[in-house]
This record gives structure tokens, C-alpha cells and sequence, in this order.
């Protein structure tokens, strides 16, 4: 049985490993960081929030400094999804950010249909439209002039 996680992960109960939600891949075990099972690119921090000032004018320009801030993103090595970015201090390890209890997952998950999409909350702002739609095309039925014998 394969349990949805995150938008782009899920775990595969039967085999105990994380997936990719996009093209099925599987990362490593589920009982360990899934981030040990994808691509990291270590990113300047400067190329994400660019400068606001002049760097050759000013030593500060409201752009994170590299020397104390890096952007890590991690990716699907398959399909190239962006599965999680992180703002650390350079040096520090990537976070454990989601830990399970695996065996409490299974029991949990024990004799439930597989969810094979995340349930879809309503369009709200698709269900305004055409609510207007129909008050408008409402009050303008009624404004039709009579028919002229």
C-alpha cells in the first residue's frame, strides 16, 4: 500500500521505501531522511534574493550573505521534480524534517483503500465565477424588453 506524504512523496508500506510521487522512483528507506535519496544542489543565496543595493557601493545589500546562509534544494534524480529547498548555515547537515512511525503507519493503513490522488478541496474562486455568471445572466432574463405586436 502506498501512503501520500508531501505533493511529491509517498511511502510504499509493503517495501518500506520513500517514492516520488511523479515518477514512481524510489529514494531509500522510509525509516531514514528520504532526502538521502536525491540530487542536491547547493545553491548562492544571491542568485535567489538578488541584491537591492549596488555591491560595489555597499557591503550590505538586503541579499543573504553566503557566509552565513545557503540554499539547498533537493530533487527527484528521475524526473528532476523539486522535492524540498532549505535556508541553512553553511556546515550545517540537511535537516530531518519528517520522521515516521512506520509500524504505526502500517497499522493505521490496515485494511483501507489506497488513496491514489490527494483529495481535491472545491474551486472556490471557479465556483464564484459562475455563481456571478448565473446572477448576472438571472438579472438580465428579467430585463429583457417586451416583445413589440
Amino acid at each position: 500500500m502506498k501512503v501520500l506524504i508531501t505533493e511529491t512523496l509517498r511511502i510504499d508500506l509493503d517495501t518500506e521505501q520513500w517514492e516520488c510521487r511523479r515518477c514512481g522512483r524510489a529514494h531509500g528507506s522510509a525509516r531514514d531522511n528520504y532526502k538521502r535519496g536525491l540530487l542536491v544542489h547547493d545553491r548562492d543565496p544571491r542568485e535567489v534574493h538578488k541584491p537591492l543595493l549596488d555591491t560595489q557601493l555597499y557591503e550590505r545589500t538586503y541579499s543573504p550573505d553566503p557566509k552565513w546562509c545557503r540554499i539547498l534544494e533537493y530533487y527527484c534524480p528521475d524526473c528532476g521534480t523539486m522535492v524540498e529547498a532549505e535556508y541553512l548555515p553553511p556546515g550545517h547537515p540537511p535537516l530531518y524534517d519528517i520522521e515516521l512511525d512506520i509500524d504505526a503507519l502500517k497499522e493505521q493503513w490496515k485494511g483501507r483503500p489506497e488513496m491514489q490522488e490527494p483529495a481535491q478541496a472545491p474551486d472556490l474562486a471557479l465556483e464564484r465565477v459562475l455563481l456571478q455568471r448565473q446572477l448576472h445572466a438571472q438579472a438580465h432574463q428579467n430585463c429583457r424588453p417586451a416583445d413589440k405586436a
